[in-house]
């Protein structure tokens, strides 16, 4: 786990989810944020937020609202990760490249990880283990 953490709850991980168990397979179709606090090495609690998504190609967003194919893919991003700029690292266990590069534009690691299910992913991060597959 990184040594540096944002406020004074200690350090927040935010996990791409459906269901707020598993590791959704892909970063931007997933429905929620399932958003972990840690201090001292453990969970100190967790909170299940929405997340706006996108589809490419101008076809709808959750929220009702449009990308249309002037609208920038930054800015889309930005809007799907507007609910967790408090968070360290963000997880998935897909995502495409723009997506990876709009995280660490953030300022927040992006990790794509082989590990499905979320205690899990969060246990290998406060252990320094967790898996970050390659995106291309």
């Amino acid at each position: 786990m990184s040594t540096s953490e944002r406020g004074a709850g200690g350090v927040k991980i935010g996990v791409a989810t459906d269901d707020g168990e598993t590791v959704s397979p892909h970063f931007g179709m997933a429905q929620f944020y399932l958003v972990f606090e840690i201090g001292d090495g453990v969970i100190k609690g967790r909170e299940m937020r929405p997340k706006k998504w996108h589809q490419h190609h101008g076809e709808g967003q959750a929220d009702g609202g449009t990308i249309r194919e002037g609208d920038s893919e930054h800015h889309a991003h930005g809007e799907m990760l507007s609910n967790v700029k408090d968070c360290e690292a963000l997880v998935a266990r897909g995502m495409g490249r723009p997506m990876y590069d709009s995280i660490l534009q953030m300022g927040i690691k992006p990790y794509v990880t082989k590990i499905a299910r979320a205690e899990e992913v969060v246990d290998a991060y406060i252990n320094g283990t967790l898996d970050n597959q390659a995106v291309t």
